[in-house]
């Protein structure tokens, strides 16, 4: 009887995976049918639990970086994700220690800081979008070939 739940936790896992396609179910999936092969064998409750708990994680640690670097290559980013890389305009200067500095970024204003403590950016020049850090981008000069 326990292969019926094992079969219906992977199609139900399958089933969530297939329909949001976010990589969140499809390692207990994998677990769940290791589990199922377990109860098939005839296996104590305590052995397939133990075999889908260690099947899931190890799924999850040694394929998820792979699946996610090949997997959703091409997800076009949304929001704030999708700045990084672009060119802004400082507005006012960027200074770290002083605490200032904004830039214009596709028409909006942003509170503006540079990716080193010693690097001061001039107001006028235009520099690159390395990360967003809450309401902050965090830019760099320009260097060559960008």
């Amino acid at each position: 009887m326990a292969m019926i739940g094992w079969l219906v936790v992977f199609v139900a896992l399958v089933g969530i995976e297939v329909g949001t396609m976010a990589l969140t179910t499809i390692w207990f999936a994998g677990g769940a049918l290791a589990a199922f092969f377990m109860a098939l064998a005839g296996l104590s409750f305590q052995v397939q639990m133990t075999v889908f708990l260690a099947v899931s994680f190890v799924l999850l640690i040694f394929t998820r970086p792979f699946a996610v670097k090949y997997v959703n290559k091409g997800t076009v980013k949304t929001n704030v994700d999708g700045l990084v890389g672009k060119k802004a305009r400082v507005l006012e200067e960027i200074d770290n220690g002083s605490g200032s500095g904004t830039a214009v970024l596709n028409g909006q204003e942003w509170t503006a800081r540079a990716v080193r403590d010693d690097l001061v950016i001039h107001k006028g020049e235009t520099v690159i979008v390395k990360e967003i850090r809450g309401v902050k981008l965090m830019v760099d000069r320009i260097s060559e070939g960008e």
